[in-house]
């Protein structure tokens, strides 16, 4: 048997299915006028059609529906437009009010009235100046697609319109909640707003195109940009109209527009909408999934080399701890991994630290983590203290939600601290050390830039960071801190009262971050007790010893840097913290490489004293003869 014989033929369209019963009516409506014409009227039956399904919903009269069908006809049938044009229609072969009232049965002059569906819902416009009976009857486009069965939502409806959404997988807790809301919406009788918002925004529009499926309807999401184009009202009428004629909700985040829909259910995403006039809301948050649910997602992603790899299972599972991604994201990520030729553990949380890398526009740069424990150099004692955080970073989910220590606190399961110490003592690279032990980013915050001298403004910059490196999970440093924090006294004006309100919320939103928060201070006296003690850890770097100042000099230079006649332990009577040093020993490398050189004493002296001089100090007697290597 040939190729060809075996192809079964496709089903055939909407438009194709209804074709012969639209032709039949047109034909129909040719016979009224040319009876009208030969002025022997007649009027045969109607025959069922798509108009039916228009009339039926939006209450058309038999007069009204036969208007809407002979306005479509002489945009379909060159044989009508003529019999139009003989019976004394426009110049252009539309059909006037006129026409249609002595040629149409059962006509009645209040079908073009504005409260009457034909104009109230736009299917027909009134062209033209002039009396009414001259004006011509104009089909709407969008409607004129629906009799012939053609769906263009997407492009129709003035491009307020949205392309319908891609598949969006939902986490399984994400169903259920789809489910008990489309109950909820069917159960109630009158007017209803379903605000579906949350974290996942692509999930939360999966949730209400999901729950749109269940009610009967599909999802119509509106280009919201494009209102401030269009007349308000306009808008309203005709996404009213489709939501009625095409059985559609419809989805807007505005508040305004949801204010003048009349559709009897309709949808929003914006969190901000709390009251929409005397429709019902049903509110529900669609949060990006936990750590149990991400590791599942993650098993079904890799598939087989989620069983044959015991690395890469255990890789996944602290990605499902660490990250909160939708399913979308870990499917495209995982087809990424299994595209790729490194088919390694590294290679999944490389793709997968990259793809969930946020940006945070000018409120914080990212730093790439360089530094390993090695390089480190602090008191034992602080090193233990700094892995025992990281250790809790990692261990969070697992604590928190597989051993049900969650259940037992009001708070979040964020991880914060505080680290304080002289600038250059190691805060900063301890940060970086951490996020490169978890895999995880690093983003440096400038409080002094985030805050403002705005009420209010605060809080929106802090907002916009945590939102945002939320699904990242990355490790949020918010350096000078002392911005922001300070001593609790009386509190005089409301200026000072917001100050508090600003550390409470910072606070907050620390406690309910999912990763690691940060804060740095110069000064730990300057930070008030009573907020110390919601932080997890507060880590003091304190000034290193003459024993932790030869150390970092020992490591300052990279083994490859040529030196000669260097005594870390003599160069360790400068009083100077890490910071310093290896400013310094980047300084002193140039001067050498400039020459020509090793690097020398001389060229560590030339860079101590360019540092000191920016911090208006000198260098001691002492400090010299270490650096020239008198002193030992």
């Amino acid at each position: 048997m040939s190729v060809v014989n075996d192809v079964q033929p496709s089903a055939p369209s909407d438009a194709e299915r209804g074709r012969p019963a639209l032709l039949a009516e047109i034909d129909r409506l040719k016979t009224v006028l040319g009876g009208h014409l030969a002025e022997l009227p007649v009027h045969p039956p109607p025959h069922p059609c798509a108009a039916d399904g228009i009339a039926d919903t939006l209450g058309l009269s038999p007069f009204e529906r036969d208007v809407l069908l002979l306005a479509a006809a002489i945009e379909l049938d060159s044989e009508a437009a003529q019999l139009v044009a003989a019976c004394g229609g426009s110049s252009d072969g539309r059909p006037t009010l006129g026409l249609a009232l002595a040629a149409l049965p059962d006509a009645h002059w209040d079908a073009v009235s504005p409260e009457r569906p034909l104009r109230r819902w736009r299917l027909v416009d009134l062209a033209g100046a002039g009396p009414l009976v001259t004006r011509t009857l104009v089909i709407d486009e969008h409607v004129l697609h629906c009799l012939t069965g053609i769906a263009d939502t997407a492009g129709s409806l003035d491009g307020l319109a949205l392309p319908p959404i891609s598949p969006v997988v939902l986490m399984p807790s994400q169903r259920t909640a789809v489910e008990e809301l489309a109950r909820a919406a069917a159960a109630l009788p009158g007017p209803v707003l379903l605000r579906v918002d949350g974290e996942d925004r692509d999930a939360a529009i999966a949730a209400a195109a999901a729950i749109a499926q269940r009610l009967g309807l599909t999802l119509l999401r509106v280009r919201d940009v494009k209102l401030a184009d269009v007349d308000l009202s306009t808008a309203a009428t005709l996404l009213d109209r489709e939501a009625v004629m095409g059985a559609r909700l419809v989805l807007t985040g505005d508040q305004r527009l949801l204010s003048q829909l009349g559709a009897p259910m309709v949808a929003t995403t914006n969190p901000d909408v709390t009251d929409c006039g005397s429709r019902t809301v049903l509110a529900h948050t669609v949060n990006l999934a936990g750590a149990t649910e991400q590791t599942e997602r993650w098993g079904a992603a890799l598939s087989g080399a989620w069983q044959a790899d015991a690395s890469l299972r255990r890789t996944a599972v602290d990605l499902a701890h660490h990250y909160r991604l939708p399913a979308r994201s870990i499917d495209a990520i995982a087809a990424e991994w299994a595209a790729a030729t490194d088919h390694s553990a590294g290679e999944l949380q490389r793709l997968t630290r990259e793809r969930a890398r946020v940006g945070l526009g000018g409120l914080a740069d990212r730093v790439e983590p360089r530094a390993g424990w090695d390089d480190l150099v602090v008191p034992e004692g602080l090193a233990s203290l700094l892995r025992d955080l990281t250790n809790q970073v990692r261990g969070r989910s697992v604590v928190y939600e597989d051993w049900g220590f969650g259940s037992r606190s009001n708070r979040g399961f964020g991880i914060s601290a505080l680290f304080a110490g002289e600038s250059g003592t190691g805060k900063t690279m301890a940060a970086e050390v951490i996020a490169a032990e978890l895999g995880l980013d690093l983003y440096r915050i400038e409080l002094s830039a985030v805050v403002s001298k705005y009420i209010g403004e605060t809080e929106k910059n802090l907002r916009r960071v945590f939102d945002a490196a939320e699904i990242g999970g990355a490790v949020l440093l918010f350096d000078e801190a002392d911005a922001l924090f300070g001593r609790r006294g009386e509190v005089k004006d409301s200026h000072d009262r917001y100050a508090n309100l600003e550390v409470a919320y910072l606070l907050q939103r620390m406690e309910n971050y999912r990763g690691l928060a940060i804060l740095t201070t110069n000064l730990r006296s300057n930070v008030d007790r009573a907020f110390l003690r919601r932080l997890r850890f507060a880590v003091q770097f304190p000034f290193p010893d003459q024993a932790l100042r030869t150390e970092i000099w020992r490591k300052a230079f990279p083994p490859q840097t040529p030196t000669e006649g260097l005594d870390p332990a003599a160069l360790a009577h400068l009083q100077i913290p890490g910071g310093s040093i290896h400013a310094i020993a980047l300084s002193a490398a140039f001067a050498a490489a400039e020459q020509g050189t090793p690097v020398r004493p001389e060229h560590v002296l030339y860079a101590a004293r360019v540092d000191y001089a920016k911090a208006e100090r000198t260098l001691t007697d002492t400090e010299m003869r270490a650096v020239t290597g008198t002193v030992r």
